[in-house]
């Protein structure tokens, strides 16, 4: 099974492709998507959105997972964030995949081990877990992640429903 991860944000959406074959995962492709800040918010959002159809065109994943919305210091930051997020969820549902929804803590703790990891320990452990990606970026290892997650999630639903 295909899997696309994805960490939101307007400024740069990471991405990351892994397969995932009973328990075992392994590393198919990984980016960032960058808008440009001079764009306007409506053209950064259709211009996210064309990049990420271009992600799910190429790869054809079979399902998705993104990272939730946290809230953060600045309302405007988390509403770009929200805004963003949403353009990922329709691109996503556009295309026919289903897709999972993840607290950023809850990722961290499934890659990790802890929930208050930070970006150089889950960049650490992607590496780890798949051993022959180059990861691109900071946002495309916290993409792998989410996708990881998933991945996870998915094998033990289908080992209760086997139970």
């Amino acid at each position: 099974m295909l899997i696309l991860g994805l960490d939101p944000g307007l400024g740069t959406t990471g991405w990351g492709v892994i397969a995932a074959v009973g328990n075992r995962l392994s590393h198919i492709a990984n980016g960032q998507i960058s808008t440009d800040t001079k764009m306007t918010l409506a053209e950064r959002l259709v211009a996210l959105d064309r990049a990420l159809v271009d992600v799910i065109l190429a790869y054809q994943p079979e399902t998705a997972a993104v990272e939730e919305v946290f809230v953060n210091a600045n309302p405007q930051s988390t509403l770009k964030l929200g805004q963003a997020r949403g353009v990922i969820l329709l691109a996503a549902a556009k295309s026919g995949i289903g897709i999972g929804e993840y607290a950023a803590r809850l990722v961290k703790k499934a890659v990790v081990g802890t929930g208050g990891a930070d970006k150089r320990q889950v960049h650490a452990m992607v590496a780890r877990l798949l051993p022959a990606a180059t990861i691109t970026g900071p946002d495309a290892a916290d993409a792998l992640a989410v996708a990881i997650t998933h991945a996870h999630t998915l094998a033990s639903m289908r080992s209760r429903a086997l139970a």
